[in-house]
Order: C-alpha cells, then structure tokens, then sequence
C-alpha cells in the first residue's frame, strides 16, 4: 500500500477520513444494516407485503438503482422520474434530494412508483430533520437546516462507529471555525463517483466544488443520506478541541487537537497496516 506525506502545514497535509491517514486511504459511505420501518405505503392486506430498505449511508444514485430493481423497471427510470415528483426540497438543494432520500424500509404494493417513493422519502427526511430541536440545533452552530444535512452526510461517510460521529461533528465544526480546509477524503470520493478507492496526490487537485482540499466550507450538497444518528451528531456535537482523527485500528478511533500526536497516531497506523500485510511465516 503506497503511503504519501511530505512536511508541510498540517492545514495542507492532514486528510481527515475516518481511517484518517496522511497516506492513500481508502473511504466509502457507511451502509448500516439497520432502517427504520415507515409505514407509508399502503398494502392490500392479501399479500406479504414487498419492502424497499434504504441503507444509512447511501448516495441517491443507490436509492435510484434500488428503486428500479425493486419496481422492476428499466435501469434510469427513477432517476428520470424527479421531474415528476414535486419533491419538497429546500431551495439551497436546487431540485437535488441527495441527503433527503431518508434511510428506512418502504412498504411496496401494485401502486408504488419511482413518484411516490421519492415523494415520501422527502416528505420523511422533512419530518425528521424540520423539529425545532433540529433547527436550534442548525442555529447553535451557525448553519441552516440543509447545511446541517450536509455536515450529517460526511459524519455518515466518515465516522468508523456511531460512537464517534458526534467526535467528527465537532471536527468538522472546529476546522469551518478556524478557516481550515475540511480535507475529507469522502467528498472528493463523491466527485469521482466512487466509494472504496484510495485517494491519491492527484485526486486531491480535482477541480470540483466538493474538493474539499482546494476549495474552503462545506461542499455544495450533501454527499449521501445521513440517519438518524449521524443527524443527531450534527445537531449536538460533544465539545472538545479536535481537529484530527485517525482510526488505527478497528474499534480505536483517536481524536486530537495536537498535530504531532496526530503523526504519531498516524505512524501507528501505518505500522499496523505493514504488519496486517506481510506474509504469515507459517504460508
């Protein structure tokens, strides 16, 4: 596995994935295996009814491709399907409902289409995330709900465990409030249209608005369709003074506001992914 670091600025070095590493890491949006059940579609009582599962996690070109198999239809056909939707997006998501094709089982009967399914995932995410808690929420730490949203897609993407996304929330948070480049491998994966793939020198230099290396804030949309406890960790962050994160191993995710406890973080990582790739002697 190549490994890239050179000795500049943490500001221009540090890529904040939730494996964290200086080096080539490999990132990809979270696909939990829990949703939770809306009863929004009707059922004719005579079958077991048929469901549709949204994953946290997922980007809206895997709800759409979902969509099409679980209807039966021809691959792009829910996608082509958002004009007639009249989805009741905010108006910061220009007609664009990724991060509001809320995660959860769907119910399907003889009556569902592309139409009505994308319709009650909004009217869903709308319900979730218009509370007042949620706005306060927004409020507390200088954005707006859709912003929020966006901030609640990369915990998603990043955070290894649940235990962690409020941690990254507040990464996030304290790096937009320092007038420091987000650096998320995640968002540079979402321009590439990719999930697992490493990330390379090149790849950081991508000329796209959700380059989160070259250009300052949050991207201009959300990156996939955040849960309910991703949400949560964006509304109400813990405190502390993180800026760095790096998973060294499965179940140890360290957080820090100190760079060189961080490269020292990371250099554990490194060693442990040299070992973990060396050959057993007993083969």
């Amino acid at each position: 596995m190549q490994t890239y670091t050179q000795p500049t600025p943490p500001r221009r070095t540090i890529r904040l994935t939730r494996r964290g590493r200086t080096a080539l890491i490999a990132t990809g949006a979270v696909v939990a295996a829990t949703a939770v059940a809306v009863p929004l579609l009707s059922t004719d009582g005579k079958k077991e009814p048929r469901t549709l599962v949204i994953p946290e996690g997922w980007r809206s070109g895997q709800v759409y491709e979902a969509m099409d198999k679980a209807l039966a239809l021809p691959a792009g056909t829910s996608k082509k399907s958002l004009g007639k939707a009249h989805l009741k997006l905010p108006n910061d998501a220009s007609g664009n409902p990724e991060g509001y094709l809320f995660p959860a089982t769907y119910p399907l009967d003889e009556k569902s289409t592309p139409a009505s399914l994308l319709t009650y995932m909004v009217e869903t995410a709308n319900k979730k995330f218009d509370g007042g808690t949620v706005t306060a929420g927004a409020e507390r730490n200088a954005m707006n709900v859709y912003q929020t949203v966006t901030v609640a897609s990369i915990v998603q993407a990043e955070a290894a465990t649940e235990a962690d996304m409020g941690r990254v929330a507040r990464v996030i948070y304290n790096r937009l409030d320092r007038g420091m480049p987000l650096q998320m491998d995640s968002t540079v994966n979402y321009a590439l249209n990719r999930s697992t793939l490493r990330t390379s020198r090149g790849d950081t230099q991508l000329d796209s608005p959700y380059n989160t290396y070259a250009r300052m804030g949050l991207p201009p949309t959300p990156i996939a369709n955040p849960g309910a406890e991703a949400m949560r960790a964006a509304v109400s962050p813990p405190r502390g003074d993180w800026l760095y994160f790096v998973t060294v191993k499965r179940g140890d995710t360290r957080f820090t506001a100190d760079y060189e406890e961080h490269k020292r973080n990371v250099a554990e990582f490194n060693r442990a992914g040299k070992s973990a790739a060396a050959p057993s002697p007993s083969r």
